[in-house]
């Protein structure tokens, strides 16, 4: 059976790693919008008719303007900001919790996640569910992240041939704390308050590390690493696309860009009983974007969740 697919939104980073995911496959039929009318919004509503999923890759209010007016049984993915904390919207992550790969699969409208939050998200909510975690615990998360997340101009900027040095180095950004994934962060764990969160964009092109650190004074009761990796292991028991690891790089590193190219996610803790280090790394355009969406596509569709994605190793 082949599938017919609408991208809105083609020419951006996500939607084009999202062509190129299903370009060629011989399930899917992706359906071309005539070029002079890609912004003409009636246009745009015929397409979604007539796909059995249509992938948005626009902007916010775009999103909105687009899912507003299409007609009831128009099946959306939206991987911008726009529907995350939705309560119309189902969350686009499979594995948040039991039955969520559920209501993805029956679901007309799912929100796509946000890079930073799937890799907060999949640390914290795990803990939060088995009360590990209060939900009122104040946290802080860090992300090192390639620069392949914000978008075109970003991109061109590190890829000049005359970039200013101050962009071969790391640079923290998300200053004023309004950073826009900071709302389904918060939602999406259970806490009653968002982590104060300080994203860094790196000199390279895709790839992050989501890092939160913990005392084992802010957790319910006394835990160390392998009471953490147990819970981790617990809540993603047979996942393909998240991974825990036992073990630490050899080196004593967590690079940034070693998921890059993939589309599954790995888990690691470090530290002692005293002060924990928990971490995910991703790539931010994989599990943290069109690989995503790709998973969410295919459950909406009916079909094998991880076709057509790169799958890691089994947790060890």
């Amino acid at each position: 059976m082949t599938y017919k697919v609408f991208i809105d939104g083609a020419h951006g980073t996500t939607g084009l790693k999202i062509h190129e995911y299903l370009k060629d496959r011989a399930d899917i039929e992706i359906l071309p919008i005539d070029e002079s009318k890609r912004k003409d919004l009636d246009e745009r509503v015929r397409m979604t008719e007539k796909a059995d999923v249509s992938i948005l890759c626009l902007p916010d209010q775009a999103s909105r303007e687009l899912a507003q007016a299409v007609p009831a049984g128009v099946r959306l993915i939206d991987t911008s900001t726009a529907h995350r904390t939705d309560p119309g919207w189902v969350y686009g992550l499979p594995e948040l919790t039991r039955g969520q790969r559920e209501k993805i699969r029956a679901a007309e409208r799912v929100a796509n996640p946000g890079c930073h939050a799937t890799g907060f998200i999949t640390l914290i909510r795990p803990l939060v569910e088995a009360g590990l975690l209060p939900k009122d615990a104040l946290l802080d998360a860090f992300c090192v992240t390639g620069y392949s997340g914000g978008g075109k101009k970003m991109i061109q900027n590190h890829e000049r041939a005359d970039k200013p040095e101050y962009l071969k180095t790391p640079g923290q950004y998300g200053l004023t704390q309004t950073h826009k994934h900071l709302p389904e962060m918060r939602a999406m764990t259970g806490l009653t308050q968002a982590p104060c969160f300080s994203p860094i964009v790196g000199d390279f092109f895709s790839g992050m590390v989501m890092t939160v650190p913990l005392h084992a004074a802010q957790l319910t009761r006394q835990a160390g690493p392998a009471d953490i990796l147990a819970v981790y292991r617990e809540h993603y028991a047979g996942e393909r696309m998240i991974h825990v690891r036992t073990g630490l790089p050899e080196d004593g590193f967590i690079h940034s860009d070693i998921m890059a190219g993939k589309d599954d996610l790995e888990i690691l803790v470090a530290g002692n009983e005293e002060r924990l280090l928990l971490i995910s790394r991703f790539d931010n355009l994989g599990k943290g974007a069109s690989g995503a969406a790709v998973q969410n596509l295919n459950l909406m569709l009916g079909i094998e969740e991880t076709k057509g994605l790169m799958e890691g190793k089994n947790a060890d």
